[in-house]
């Protein structure tokens, strides 16, 4: 499953990597620390991936915008937000402009990571979280 993690934090991202590829079928082909490459890397049709997982909150720009720029260019695949910011006000805000699923980076990682396993089976239990 080819994944595309957009976060600032370097200590975060690299954890999240080796989490990610060793308890999970994903292979990170790509990361953004900002909004601007981050949406870059995910409208440009010679890239794809499976899976996009992004922060909030970044350095320059928000994952808000990415998300909003997935939805508008309609790249396809399944869109998580990752954030300590998983109050019910931003995770309907994030499932409203498209995110399939949001999870708190504090205490729902664990969540977070079977859904990835799911993801990657082709389960059909990973309808976005609004439709849950």
């Amino acid at each position: 499953m080819r994944t595309f993690i957009v976060e600032d934090s370097p200590v975060i991202l690299e954890n999240l990597v080796s989490a990610l590829e060793e308890l999970t079928p994903a292979r990170v082909v790509g990361t953004a620390a900002d909004e601007v490459n981050a949406v870059n890397w995910l409208i440009d049709e010679s890239n794809s991936c499976d899976l996009v997982i992004l922060d909030i909150f970044l350095k320059n720009g928000s994952g808000l915008g990415v998300l909003k720029a997935l939805t508008q260019a309609r790249v396809p695949g399944k869109w998580v937000v990752l954030t300590n910011y998983a109050t019910p006000d931003m995770r309907e805000k994030c499932c409203a402009l498209g995110a399939h699923q949001v999870f708190d980076k504090s205490n729902e990682l664990d969540e977070m990571l079977n859904y990835c396993k799911r993801v990657a089976s082709g389960s059909s239990d990973t309808l976005p979280a609004y439709f849950s």
